[in-house]
């Protein structure tokens, strides 16, 4: 769990922003990516659950290295 130091700013208030050190803001930003290629990568396997697979023997064999 990722601890915040924020800061809440208040118009009239009514909270209206939130504002986080610049750090912080980038690792969410990169937690938020790493999440959507996880969910990516699961979508694409999700579909090619299916699919015809060879083992690695064989497709070296195909591929014609060794």
């Amino acid at each position: 769990m990722v601890n915040f130091h924020l800061k809440i700013l208040e118009k009239n208030g009514v909270k209206e922003f939130a504002v986080i050190p610049y750090d912080e803001f980038l690792n969410i930003q990169q937690e938020l990516d790493d999440y959507e290629c996880l969910k990516a990568l699961r979508e694409a396997k999700a579909k090619e659950a299916d699919a015809e697979t060879v083992s690695f023997e064989k497709a070296k064999k195909i591929l014609d290295i060794e």
